[in-house]
């Protein structure tokens, strides 16, 4: 199963920015058990052309099946055709692209069209040929469908029921492949792995700005998300059938909520509490929790976003009703601008925000921090990347709107060079159920002012 990316004119080697793949070294990735190959057939001024494929292993089909497609145990031609599956194996790879998150200096190439050609398949699908062409057809692409010609020994069928497509049209490089992805699932007859929240989100993000528009939006829609009924029926059945191991399992506390109740914890461990900053308080859950922090007195909610403001303030009001609740006050507010309120709280908290903003950024906003703000405590969560791998993740990123995500070590060394040159310490902590390979989900650093300690 195979991906072939053509793109001619002035500047098209460009591309190979916008993927992030040196045109003069072969990818290969072993994505379990199957192996992925991208490489670059043509490089030249007014032509590149870059190929991908799937070798997939039939033995690990078999074996992994029950986990990684988990509705089938047998199989079928899918496997070895362009499909849900084959987009799950390649999307790591093309993450980059996808993102729109090239280097720097290549962003404007994002927006940037070009003159494509996409070749892909075999296609196998229930779909006719003109349903096919009512996909691709109304978002601007030239469609040509093909099919192998086939010399049997005996007499079944002149010609094979797997397809072969061609797209052309004009478009940028990030929205042709956000097409890809959803619409190669929607012409697959079985779509092999468990359809969640996060599966809806991935759908209205590639779809963002075209999907909308499309004549077909409900039956893509429905395609893309028909067997969510069927997963939910049997998820439901696997409950009752659960064991109290598998009960205890299912009552594990969900990460985000660790991630906030080791930061309260934090903040109820310090000796001077009263004033609190919770920057990019979002819909303002931490802020609730830390208005029933004993001690706590004032609770600046900075948030960039309106409507998360009001869900926050939402949020408030009904906690209020509660005696020893301290209510916070909501601040429009964001990193990039000074703002004197914010000046030497006893604590100022990033959970969950600095992974938001591009890693050049970063610098200033610390010397704001730390060199005007002065926060007694500050406290920073961000993701672990390499946590990523127990998760099984096929996604660049753990969120489309991360801009980094670091390492312990680099999360580490990140941490050191704050201090260089503001008088605090540090202490590094995890959170969440801590893997022995690798580490924690999450990573906190606690950042203490050295006149606080002495």
């Amino acid at each position: 199963m195979q991906l072939t990316i053509r793109a001619t004119g002035d500047n098209v080697k460009a591309v190979s920015y916008l993927l992030s793949k040196n045109p003069a070294n072969v990818y290969e990735r072993n994505q379990k058990g199957h192996l992925v190959r991208l490489f670059y057939s043509r490089f030249e001024e007014q032509e590149v052309e870059v190929t991908m494929f799937v070798t997939p292993d039939p033995l690990e089909i078999v074996k992994n099946s029950a986990q990684a497609y988990d509705i089938t145990h047998y199989i079928n031609d899918r496997e070895f055709a362009v499909s849900s599956i084959f987009c799950s194996f390649i999307r790591t790879a093309l993450g980059t692209a996808l993102n729109g998150q090239p280097k720097e200096e290549y962003m404007k190439w994002v927006s940037h069209p070009f003159s494509f050609e996409f070749e892909l398949g075999p296609v196998v699908s229930s779909l006719s040929d003109q349903q096919v062409r009512d996909l691709f057809e109304p978002i601007g692409y030239d469609i040509t469908i093909s099919r192998p010609e086939i010399d049997y020994s005996f007499h079944v069928k002149a010609k094979s029921t797997a397809r072969y497509l061609t797209l052309k049209g004009t478009t940028t490089l990030q929205q042709a492949l956000r097409q890809l992805f959803v619409l190669i699932p929607v012409m697959d007859n079985y779509k092999h792995y468990y359809i969640d929240e996060k599966e809806i989100e991935k759908l209205e993000r590639y779809g963002d700005g075209w999907l909308d528009h499309h004549p077909l939006k409900a039956f893509i829609l429905r395609q893309a998300l028909r067997f969510k009924e069927i997963y939910s029926q049997v998820e439901s059945e696997k409950e009752k059938a659960s064991t109290k191991n598998e009960a205890e399992t299912a009552k594990k506390v969900r990460l985000n909520d660790l991630r906030y109740e080791k930061v309260v914890e934090t903040v109820r461990s310090l000796p001077t509490r009263q004033s609190i900053v919770d920057f990019g308080s979002g819909e303002g859950k931490l802020s609730v929790q830390l208005g029933f922090v004993e001690g706590v007195t004032d609770i600046l909610a900075v948030e960039p976003s309106e409507y998360a403001t009001l869900q926050a303030i939402e949020r408030f009001e009904k906690a209020a009703s509660k005696s020893t609740f301290v209510t916070p006050t909501p601040l429009w507010g964001s990193l990039f601008y000074y703002d004197e309120r914010l000046k030497e709280k006893d604590v100022m908290i990033l959970c969950e925000v600095i992974e938001h903003i591009e890693e050049r950024r970063l610098p200033k906003i610390m010397d704001t921090i730390l060199g005007q703000y002065k926060p007694r405590v500050l406290i920073v969560t961000t993701p672990n990347k390499e946590y990523n791998d127990v998760y099984d993740m096929v996604e660049h990123m753990r969120h489309h709107d991360h801009r980094f995500e670091w390492t312990r070590s680099e999360f580490e060394t990140w941490c050191a060079s704050q201090i260089e040159n503001h008088p605090y310490d540090v202490q590094i902590e995890g959170i969440g159920d801590v893997h022995e390979e690798h580490g924690y989900p999450t990573q906190m650093c606690i950042f203490v002012r050295k006149e606080v300690r002495s």
